[in-house]
Order: structure tokens, then C-alpha cells, then sequence
């Protein structure tokens, strides 16, 4: 994976999109995601469970912010453990097709599964996309007029000075192109990087080898996945706290952010936030609990 945009600053900011700039994850995912998830594979007998493993693994998680196919599969998975489920001899999708795609392939999304579905013939692949298309397609139809959490403008104009500020999604790219503009705030960015550029690890150190030093960079996210990726490759990680998304982006353009451009944000700062973070997302769910 590359990035096409040219490097302005000795800064780089990576800004993840839906939950974090945008307040567009529990209308996607309850909206849009779930019911198809329902549908396509076979869950109506169970839907308040397959429900409530999804809003789990999407939304209210550890696994939250994860790549579609990564979070509803373990979806699947947890309702397979589950003995309200069970008891119900409801056969679940094993999907070993998917599975197997998922460890050789790293771009994740409806444009690259589609075409190996029609090249191997494999049905889990080919149902896979089906749901994955009818989900982009909600999605289109559906999700409008969501803006920005407050504060996100203001902070990307406050990065601009001195840094080149990207998204960093695994949300498909359209789609962020299409929110970033409707709300006027693609020009605050230098390029919008989405599930077909690769795993947001892959789109940072992307950006890396334009010659940032690690420590010049910070992502922004709102789930784990973002500062696992932000981590791997040596950058900075400011949480954005699900449930307390206002309060975040007032905290970074009050402080954080000069904090960031000063040197003075990895270390302790960086620590105190991410253990706050942490608290938000528990690992196990209610019903395991």
C-alpha cells in the first residue's frame, strides 16, 4: 500500500472517521449492518441474541472499530459459545471460506472479496460479499446529515499548522469521501485512506516511509484497533472515549494537541489516557460476565 499524498510537514496526524471524527457508528451498525447481518445469514430464530453479539463486537467491545468481516465473525462466534443459542439448535455458518480468505488477505472489504468470490466459486465468499455489498448499499441510502462530533473542525484546523493530517479508516473509501465532503471538511486533509488501502497499520506505515519520525506522528481513534496500529509503528495515540466523544475533542484542542506539537505527549500523558480509555471497553460480554 501507498499514499499519494506529497509530505508538507515534519508532522502527521491519522484521524479514524466513523465513532471518532463522525457520530456515525450506531446508525451504521444498527441500522445497517445488523439487519442484513440477520438476514443474510440465516439468524432471524435468534436475532435478539445475534443482536445483541453484534452491537457487542462492533460497538461496545474490545473488538470495537474492527473491519467488518473480523468483527461479525467473532459475532458469530460468541453466539456459537452461547447457551441461550444453543439451546435453540440453530445451525450457524462455520464460514471457512471467509476465514481462510481473511488470513491471506490483508484489504479487507467489498471490492476485494467480490472478485475472489467469483474466482474460487466459494459460497461462503460469494454470501459474504452479497451481505457486505447490501450493507455498503444501506448504508448509502441511510446514513446522511450525521455530522462531525463537536470540535473535530476546529482541531483539524488547529493540525493543519503545522501537521499533514489523513484519514485512516477501514471503512470502504467512497463512503468517507462522500461524509468528509458533505460535511466541508475534506480540505482539511491531505488524503483519505479507507479499507482498500489496507489495514490502518498499513496506511501509517505508508506515511512513515515518507520520512516522519515515528514520534512526529499521533493517530486519533476512538477503538483499540487505532492505537494497536498507532503503537505498532512507533506513533503517538490520542483516544477518542466512546459515549464521552465531545468531551475527548475538547480535551485535544485544549491541551493534547499543543501537548503533541511541544513533544511532551508520549511518555506519562499518553499512559494516563490510554488507561482511561481502556475502562470503557470490556473484553468479555454481558452474558459472560
Amino acid at each position: 500500500m501507498t499514499v499519494t499524498y506529497a509530505k508538507q510537514h515534519e508532522y502527521l496526524v491519522g484521524v479514524d472517521s466513523d465513532g471518532c471524527a463522525f457520530d456515525s457508528m450506531e446508525i451504521k451498525h444498527k441500522e445497517c449492518f445488523i439487519p442484513n447481518f440477520i438476514k443474510y445469514f440465516g439468524l432471524q430464530p435468534i436475532s435478539r441474541f445475534a443482536r445483541e453479539a453484534a452491537e457487542f463486537t462492533n460497538l461496545y467491545s474490545k473488538s470495537r472499530g474492527a473491519n467488518r468481516f473480523i468483527a461479525y465473525l467473532l459475532a458469530i462466534d460468541l453466539l456459537k459459545e452461547r447457551p441461550d443459542v444453543q439451546a435453540r439448535g440453530v445451525k450457524l455458518p462455520e464460514l471457512q471460506g471467509l476465514r481462510d480468505w481473511m488470513k491471506r488477505e490483508s484489504k479487507l472489504g467489498t471490492k476485494t472479496i467480490r472478485p475472489e468470490a467469483e474466482k474460487t466459486g466459494d459460497p461462503d465468499l460469494q454470501l459474504c460479499y452479497e451481505w457486505s455489498a447490501a450493507v455498503d448499499a444501506a448504508v448509502a441510502d441511510l446514513v446522511k446529515g450525521v455530522p462531525p462530533f463537536t470540535g473535530v473542525k476546529a482541531a483539524l484546523e488547529k493540525m493543519n499548522e503545522q501537521a499533514d493530517v489523513i484519514v485512516c479508516s477501514a471503512t470502504p473509501t467512497a463512503a468517507l469521501q462522500s461524509e468528509w465532503h458533505e460535511h466541508h471538511i475534506d480540505g482539511h486533509v491531505a488524503e483519505i485512506c479507507g479499507q482498500e488501502a489496507g489495514s490502518k497499520k498499513e496506511i501509517l506505515s505508508a506515511a512513515k516511509e515518507l520520512g516522519y519520525d515515528p514520534r512526529k506522528m499521533l493517530m486519533v481513534g476512538d477503538a483499540p484497533g487505532d492505537m494497536q496500529a498507532a503503537l505498532a509503528v512507533g506513533a503517538c495515540f490520542y483516544p477518542i472515549n466512546p459515549g464521552h466523544e465531545e468531551a475527548s475533542w475538547a480535551r485535544f484542542n485544549n491541551e493534547a494537541c499543543a501537548r503533541f506539537f511541544a513533544g511532551e505527549f508520549c511518555g506519562d500523558y499518553q499512559q494516563q489516557l490510554i488507561a482511561e480509555f481502556e475502562k470503557y471497553l470490556p473484553e468479555l460480554p454481558p452474558w459472560k460476565v
